[in-house]
């Protein structure tokens, strides 16, 4: 049997065709039009999944079930999306519509996109084989999924997992959400550019403005290469970034305790510049650290940009 995983994204629709060890056998994307609207969002992923089955000479009856990787809050049981800032999709029957215009009854399973990336290292990635794990993903935002005895926890309204909206600094940067001081507003991508900029405007003779001239634009990668290249300015920017990500990764490990804290998105991508130190200052903060207690492990997510794909496949009650 096969599994399809749909990840929704603003931009794109992702979806592909998964085998029950979470490897893509085959993978397509359309562009996602979100100005025209919930009704024609549905229409397309439902048409990309019959183009999946058609292109890899499979039948319907192949096909076990069908999940999908939604933005927003998400309510599970009733295969509906409540509540999306970005696209038109605030109640929307997803399951129901797509069962519609598939004219016959199939396992339709639908979950907040970063609980889908959360779940794809569960079943396929670094979490692979533990019961208890938290995963964030390091771009835009910062988006979180938590597992708790081989589920995915979303609290009793779906809206559980907000890892990126806890206070880490009170009186700190406004973010999106209508909070200040949220820690996706000082670890997110986002995050880490602004302090970038702001950095390097104060330091103009730094070597961030060298690979910002390079490129033409900040980046999430602009502080750290010129760090790696012993820039005090950079550096800077960068232990301040980490001591920030510490303090809500630690936050996190002392109330779930996870064994393994997953971490993906362009930023993890930097390895152990960013890993090691992490470590180091997360150790140094966590409850119980100089004891003997067995500790978290910190460790980069591998199942890449497939994981909403990869994790809304495998995705169950």
């Amino acid at each position: 049997m096969y599994y399809i995983g749909i990840d929704l994204g603003g931009t794109n629709i992702a979806a592909g065709i998964v085998d029950e060890k979470g490897k893509i056998l085959l993978k397509k994307s359309v562009p996602t039009c979100a100005e025209k609207g919930g009704e024609y969002i549905v229409k397309a992923m439902s048409e990309l999944v019959m183009d999946l089955i058609k292109t890899f000479e499979i039948s319907f009856d192949d096909v076990k079930s069908i999940g999908i990787g939604s933005p927003g809050t998400i309510d599970k049981k009733n295969g509906k999306v409540l509540y999306a800032n970005n696209i038109d999709f605030n109640d929307m029957p997803v399951r129901a519509k797509m069962i519609e215009y598939f004219g016959r009854e199939i396992d339709i399973y639908i979950d907040n996109d970063a609980n889908c990336a959360a779940w794809a290292e569960f079943v396929a990635g670094a979490a692979k084989g533990v019961q208890d794990a938290i995963m964030i993903t390091l771009g835009t935002g910062v988006g979180g999924g938590i597992i708790v005895n081989g589920k995915l926890y979303s609290g009793f309204n779906y809206c559980g997992g907000e890892l990126g909206h806890v206070v880490i600094e009170k009186n700190g940067v406004p973010c999106n959400c209508g909070r200040v001081g949220c820690w996706e507003s000082y670890s997110s991508a986002t995050a880490l550019i602004r302090m970038t900029r702001e950095k390097a405007e104060e330091n103009k003779d730094s070597l961030m403005w060298e690979y910002y001239n390079e490129k033409g634009a900040w980046s999430g990668r602009t502080a750290f290469l010129a760090a790696d290249k012993g820039d005090k300015a950079a550096k800077e920017v960068v232990d301040t970034y980490i001591d920030y990500l510490a303090c809500g990764i630690v936050n996190m490990i002392n109330i779930f305790q996870p064994e393994i804290f997953v971490i993906g998105g362009g930023v993890a991508n930097e390895g152990e510049n960013l890993f090691a130190p992490l470590r180091e200052k997360a150790k140094s903060q966590v409850y119980g650290g100089n004891s003997g207690v067995a500790h978290t492990k910190i460790v980069g997510a591998e199942t890449g940009n497939d994981a909403g794909i990869i994790g809304a496949a495998l995705l169950d009650e």
